[in-house]
């Protein structure tokens, strides 16, 4: 999945008198105005990561595969919680907006609806999973960016599905600090090795070869 990155557009003003200063605007507000108003074309999507509105296509077949099985068996494995599964919906947080490959979130969400409707907040989010795009920047997107914003934004879990390590691997991230941007907890394994996600309304939940499939070019 390529990526294209559009910075928000800044405006410098320019002081005539030290009475009629212009204020800075609001980055973020003008990237959140851009992204409400932009109108993509089918098979394309827009998040907001860190600064900047990415626009990339929808998933590869390989990709959407994973996502959906794993989607699939967390369905069951939630079924008698209060939680689900959830696709191709807007997680909001302070103006930066992404969609996920799939996350768990409350099954009634009313109370944490953002006001105008968009989307879910971040807060309500307990587990967030990304299929790492491929491209040098799905790749980079996927493990660094939206690591640190998944981080910044106190998401409790996040899952990492990587095709392009190595022969395949899967990354849990725990306790993340969200003053520094990182998970301090990382466990990773390759793929043909079952991980279990330690905590939270999915703990317990296997994460192995009937997800990810067998090992990449092994």
């Amino acid at each position: 999945m390529t990526a294209l990155a559009q910075e928000a557009p800044v405006t410098t003003s320019e002081t005539t008198t030290p009475e009629a200063t212009t204020p800075e605007p609001d980055l973020d507000e003008v990237l959140w105005q851009a992204w409400k108003a932009m109108e993509l074309p089918e098979g394309l999507r827009a998040e907001i990561i860190e600064g900047f509105i990415e626009v990339s296509p929808t998933g590869r077949y390989a990709h959407g595969q994973i996502a959906n099985r794993l989607r699939d068996k967390l369905v069951v494995f939630l079924a008698e919680s209060k939680y689900v599964a959830r696709q191709d919906m807007n997680v909001v947080h302070d103006r930066k907006v992404w969609i996920p490959d799939c996350f768990v979130a409350p099954e009634d969400p009313e109370e944490h609806i953002t006001d105008d409707g968009i989307g879910i907040k971040a807060s309500a989010v307990q587990l967030i999973v990304e299929v790492v795009s491929p491209g040098h920047d799905g790749v980079e997107r996927d493990r660094e960016r939206k690591r640190r914003a998944y981080a910044r934004a106190g998401i409790p879990v996040y899952v990492l599905i990587d095709d392009y390590d190595g022969h395949g691997t899967v990354t849990v991230l725990t306790a993340p600090r969200p003053d520094e941007a990182v998970y301090t907890d990382a466990h990773c394994v390759a793929y043909g090795t079952d991980v279990i996600i330690p905590e939270g309304p999915a703990k317990g939940f296997l994460i192995g070869e009937a997800i990810t499939g067998a090992p990449r070019n092994a």
